[in-house]
This record gives C-alpha cells, structure tokens and sequence, in this order.
C-alpha cells in the first residue's frame, strides 16, 4: 500500500502571513489537527493544534497572542512524504519522529496530507478487517516453505484468505490471517490435527 492511496486531498493550508487566531478558527471550523502552512504555494511548514496551545500558554517563553503569525508557532521545515512511498515507510517516520502527520509532496508541489487516523485505516484494510471475515492466528518455523504449506491447505479446503501479516517472535513466525469463513473452530482443529501451531482460536477448555 502507498502514501496516495491513503492520503487527504485536497489540503486544506494556512499563508505564512496569516494570524494565530485566524488558523484557530480553521483548525475549528474544520476539526482538524494539522494545517501545512504555506508561502507562496511552496510548503513551509506545519501547525498543530498542540503548537497553538503551546505557542499561546505561559509556559512558552515568548508567549504569542491571537494577532501573531503563525510563523511563529508552526514547526518548520517539516518532514514530508512521497505519494510513492510505501504507508509502513511514511509510518516509521511519524513514530520515530513523534509527529501526528507528513504533507505529501510530489515534485515540490502539496498534494496530500498523511495522518496518524489515516494510517489506522490503512492498518485495517491491511489486516482484512473491513471484510466480513475471521482472525486465525498460527505460529509456524522460520524456514522456507511453511508459509506456502499453510496457504496450501486453506486452498484445498476452499477458504479465500484476505489477508496475511507476519511478525517474528522468540520461537517462530506467528502468521496472522483473516480469512472467509464462519467455521474458524472446526477449520482451527483441522490445522491442529495437521500438526500446524493454531494460537487463534484456542481450543475449547475440554480439548486441552
């Protein structure tokens, strides 16, 4: 999944030259958290809600009022994305960097806005959950070859996965699928009886 398949366009921005209170009054009147700032139609920066009540509070050392320019609160340069770049990139950027949003630049132009809601949704979509479907969770041996032994037996049992999602763990690598089906039990004990490692579902209390 890429950064523009996710994105908000178009942007809402605020000029340079425009006033603290008037981005107030945008971030309100909009609901929104983040506004890239601009001059001249090129991307300067970004102001947040947070940077407003910063910016304004006592604890700021040069505290603004409502007629400042926002030049003075927003965060500057801003980080920023590619509409190219894969969502788990634009992802790892947002968390080592501690920041709630990437504008998108395509060319030097603004094309998007990323935000941490927007990867949320991506994060859905990824794991299948907007589909009607069920969770299996199975622990299998990192070597080649199990993960095509497992989707093999779904598809000789005519269950269409929707998703796949892989994350490694001290033992194993636990696979996390949804698939199409509402027998996810009776479909868990097959695998067990496959000799496959089902974490999700757990056996009923009686079959331990």
């Amino acid at each position: 999944m890429l950064v523009k398949e996710m994105m908000r366009s178009p942007v809402t921005v605020v000029g340079v030259e425009a006033t603290i209170g008037e981005a107030h009054e945008l971030l309100q009147a909009h609901g929104f958290r983040h506004l890239p700032v601009v001059d001249r139609g090129r991307l300067v920066g970004v102001l947040t809600d947070r940077d407003l009540r910063f910016a304004t509070s006592n604890l700021c050392h040069t505290a603004r009022t409502a007629e400042d320019p926002v030049s003075g609160a927003m965060s500057s340069p801003p980080l920023t994305a590619d509409p190219l770049d894969p969502v788990e990139d634009a992802a790892r950027i947002m968390r080592e960097h501690k920041i709630g949003c990437l504008p998108v630049v395509d060319g030097g132009e603004l094309v998007g806005i990323l935000t941490g809601m927007d990867l949320l949704d991506a994060l859905m979509i990824l794991t299948g959950v907007t589909k009607p479907s069920s969770r299996l969770e199975v622990a299998l041996a990192d070597r080649p070859g199990e993960l095509a032994r497992l989707t093999a037996f779904l598809a000789d049992r005519h269950v269409n996965i929707h998703s796949i999602l892989t994350y490694p763990s001290p033992e194993a690598v636990r696979t996390v699928l949804r698939v199409a089906s509402n027998q996810i039990r009776p479909l868990a004990e097959e695998l067990r009886t496959a000799e496959f490692t089902v974490l999700w579902p757990p056996p009923k209390p009686w079959q331990h």
